[in-house]
C-alpha cells in the first residue's frame, strides 16, 4: 500500500495542547474547559502519588503488625508462665530456715557471716523430646 503524498487538510488536524494559545479557531469556553482538565490532570497525578505513597505506608504498617502479632504471643507465653515461677519461688523460699533474731544479730557484730543452708537449686527438666 502506497502513501500519498497530498498534505492533510488543515481542519483535521488536532489544534496543539502546548501553551494556553488562544488560536483563532479556539472560542475562549472551549479554553477554559482545556485549562480546568489540565487542572484536573494535575490533581489527579497529584492523588496518585499521594495514593502510592499511603500504599507503601500501609504495606510498612503491615510488616510491623505481624512483627508485633509474634511479639504479644511470646510475650503471653511468658505472662501465661508467671503464676508457675512465683509457686515455685515460693515453694522454694518455704523451705529456707529461717534464722533466729539472736542468731542473725550475734553473726552480724562479729563479722563471721553464719551459712544458712539453701534450697536445692530448682531445675527445669523439659517433659518433651
Amino acid at each position: 500500500m502506497a502513501y500519498s503524498n497530498r498534505p492533510f487538510a488543515s481542519h483535521l488536524r488536532a489544534p496543539s495542547m502546548g501553551g494556553s494559545q488562544n488560536t483563532s479557531g479556539q472560542s475562549p469556553a472551549l479554553v477554559a474547559r482545556i485549562n480546568e482538565k489540565k487542572a484536573e490532570l494535575e490533581n489527579l497525578k497529584q492523588l496518585r502519588d499521594l495514593s502510592a505513597g499511603l500504599a507503601a505506608q500501609m504495606e510498612q504498617l503491615e510488616e510491623k503488625l505481624s512483627t508485633l502479632s509474634g511479639g504479644t504471643e511470646a510475650v503471653a507465653a511468658v505472662l501465661s508462665n508467671w503464676h508457675n515461677v512465683l509457686r515455685a519461688i515460693n515453694m522454694a523460699s518455704m523451705k529456707i530456715p529461717k534464722p533466729k533474731e539472736g542468731e542473725q544479730m550475734s553473726g552480724l557484730s562479729s563479722g563471721i557471716g553464719l551459712e544458712t543452708p539453701l534450697p536445692q537449686t530448682l531445675v527445669r527438666v523439659p517433659a518433651e523430646d
